[in-house]
């Protein structure tokens, strides 16, 4: 697996958390590579990374982008809000 630089993002989409949908893809298809977020509206965050771990970030501050590679945002246990997928 190669190493993704994401110090500057060319692409962006609003997420909308699911219990069972990944993220998909900005140019179409499955998004197996990941994407990390930003977070407008502070809150709770579970995720699935690209490595299959089901993880809570608590008390993500509003502005944050996460730098982890994330397939899943969870409807059940997120919080957060104005969340944005960057490729």
């Amino acid at each position: 697996m190669g190493v993704l630089n994401y110090t500057q993002s060319g692409r962006a989409a609003a997420v909308t958390p699911s219990n069972t949908d990944n993220i998909p893809s900005v140019s179409g298809g499955e998004n197996t590579q990941g994407c990390i977020l930003y977070v407008g509206g502070t809150g709770v965050l579970k995720v699935l990374t690209i490595g299959g771990d089901e993880v809570f970030f608590h008390g993500v501050p509003a502005g944050t982008t996460l730098q982890v590679r994330v397939l899943r945002v969870f409807s059940t246990g997120t919080t957060a809000t104005n969340i944005v997928a960057l490729w």
